[in-house]
């Protein structure tokens, strides 16, 4: 009983305790730590108790921390606050929400540092009803207006989904710090907003709010996103101008975003320019070169990311496996894909079947490709396999093939409309109307839409979006005027329409008349009118360009004496003097 008596009595400051503590990084140096506290008697002060249980939460003893709290007769609102702030920083989302509803037993009043923890906690577990309420609580508590608590709260709903309360919590904040900021960029961000992203990022220069480095990693992820390139360039211009530091992850960021806006000479020379690099960076411009369509570059920077010493993951194999998919590499594909077990002892995933299936595919080995696909253990066939697998067959027009594998995607994933529209254009190339008819109407009984094209290109760090037969733009009837001069220049260089590309139910007049205005087509035509001469047209799509598309580029891209990118769901194409990047291999 006199042990325990000691055990909860408070704790006494003094040097010999400090000195413990300060070693106490492991659960053995705490709980040596705790015993010479106890066998002292000492009993003026807390503060040694919440220094201990707080680096007990540092160290990962967690349980040992809930075993001191218990111990503890009337623990003060200090405490409580350490250990909440110390669980939530530390990863233990529970942990932080078990402590803070044992302060409000104990009836300790939660201070705004309390709640920014907890909130932060709720944001980890993804728990938006939970959030709601210790919000509701925070209001209550008159903290609902500290601008930490709000910054939290912005946080909270953004990753709980919920940007229209995290758009409110933000606005109606009285001061907004640099952190409340990035909370709501990263928001938009994240959730694949990245329009708005870019449009509060400008407020807050409006506002003369100073970015920092996660600012600039958020809105460069959001010009990867749009191909907003000018904006994109300007932030690596301000970071040199203003001397921030290039970390691996802004370096990264940047890396990535001038790969994904089709500059991939630029992504190379920040890739050249950081002296620091991780597995993550060298992956960065390994993708950067698959995706454009130079996979003997990728390759080259695979073998000497190899020799430096780092060592590739999955994400890397992804990349490289990628990149020999879209270049024709089969012979290198197949040796880095058996490396992955027998020299790195990594496990394949969905990912690297996907970019097998698609590099046999692509190179016309079908028979092979499928006895890949039909080789996997059955919970390996995931649907982006066989989405590869259909493609490969619609791209060979292997029909039978083709209907075959669409049946295990229909099986696999009913309600997924692409299916659909791909198994129907294989039937109406193979003539089978038939077949195109129940295919459509299936989806008509399923309420399923196919996803709707569209296409961005970027103007003095403006973007604008086309879709197909687009009016909305202020500018259309100068658009179609000069598209339609554009189509009988390239008409008369040779270019003939591709009428497969739309519905095969429309008469061939109609079907061209379709196919002249699709997005990219409209996007292309209205750079072409707002760009000086010699300007690189730069167009991101949303799904990957159709047969049409990809040869009426390369007949613009000739008469208009132009270099035009075109950055598809799937990857890069370079336009230009009449031919494609991609040697018409994507």
């Amino acid at each position: 009983m006199e042990a325990k008596r000691q055990f909860t009595e408070p704790f006494a400051h003094s040097p010999a305790h400090e000195a413990l503590l300060r070693a106490g990084s492991r659960i053995r140096p705490l709980q040596q730590a705790h015993a010479h506290i106890v066998v002292s008697g000492s009993h003026r002060s807390r503060a040694l108790l919440t220094k201990l249980l707080t680096l007990a939460c540092k160290a990962g003893s967690i349980g040992y921390a809930h075993r001191l709290l218990y111990s503890v007769r009337n623990p003060d609102a200090f405490l409580f606050n350490s250990l909440v702030k110390a669980s939530s920083s530390s990863g233990f989302a529970i942990d932080t929400v078990v402590f803070y509803l044992r302060m409000l037993q104990s009836r300790v009043s939660p201070s705004s540092y309390t709640f920014t923890s907890v909130i932060k906690a709720c944001a980890d577990l993804s728990s938006l009803r939970l959030g709601k309420c210790v919000h509701s609580h925070a209001l209550v508590s008159g903290h609902g207006s500290d601008r930490f608590v709000e910054a939290a709260l912005v946080n909270f709903y953004a990753k709980s989904g919920d940007l229209g309360v995290a758009r409110k919590v933000f606005d109606e904040m009285s001061e907004r710090t640099v952190v409340a900021w990035n909370s709501m960029i990263s928001a938009y961000e994240q959730n694949g907003c990245a329009r708005e992203a870019i449009e509060v990022f400008c407020r807050m220069r409006e506002r003369g709010v100073r970015p920092d480095s996660t600012t600039f990693v958020s809105v460069l992820s959001a010009c990867s996103q749009l191909g907003a390139l000018g904006l994109g360039c300007w932030v690596h211009d301000y970071i040199v101008g203003n001397g921030l530091d290039l970390t691996v992850v802004l370096g990264t960021s940047l890396i990535n975003m001038y790969a994904r806006c089709g500059n991939v000479s630029k992504a190379r020379e920040v890739f050249d320019s950081m002296s620091e690099r991780n597995v993550v960076t060298w992956t960065a411009v390994i993708s950067a070169y698959g995706m454009h369509g130079y996979g003997s570059q990728a390759m080259e920077l695979f073998h000497r990311m190899k020799a430096h010493g780092s060592c590739p993951n999955n994400v890397t194999f992804v990349a490289v496996l990628s990149a020999c998919a879209h270049s024709g590499l089969v012979h290198e594909g197949r040796g880095e894909y058996a490396s992955m077990s027998q020299e790195y002892g990594l496990v394949p995933g969905v990912e690297h079947h996907v970019c097998m299936v698609d590099m046999l595919g692509r190179a016309g080995l079908l028979d092979e490709a499928y006895k890949f696909t039909k080789e996997l253990d059955r919970g390996e066939q995931a649907p982006a396999v066989w989405t590869a697998m259909l493609g490969a067959c619609k791209m060979h027009k292997n029909f039978d093939l083709g209907v075959e594998v669409a049946e295990h995607l229909l099986a696999a994933e009913p309600n997924n409309p692409s299916h659909y529209v791909m198994l129907s254009n294989i039937y109406a190339l193979a003539g089978r109307m038939d077949r195109v008819e129940m295919v459509r109407n299936k989806m008509i009984r399923r309420r399923l839409k196919k996803q709707v094209g569209y296409s961005t290109i970027e103007v003095d760090q403006e973007t604008h979006l086309f879709s197909m037969g687009d009016q909305s733009h202020i500018e259309t009837d100068k658009i179609y005027q000069y598209l339609d001069e554009l189509m009988r220049r390239c008409k008369e260089a040779g270019y003939v329409p591709t009428p497969d590309s739309v519905l095969h139910e429309l008469e061939e007049e109609e079907r061209e008349y379709a196919l002249r205005y699709h997005s990219e087509k409209l996007a292309v035509t209205f750079g072409l009118l707002k760009t000086c001469h010699g300007t690189t047209i730069r167009i991101v799509k949303n799904l990957r360009i159709c047969e049409d598309c990809h040869l009426a580029m390369k007949y613009i891209s000739s008469v208009a004496n132009r270099e035009i990118v075109v950055r598809d769901r799937l990857r890069f194409h370079h336009f230009k003097d009449g031919h494609c990047s991609c040697l018409d291999y994507w």
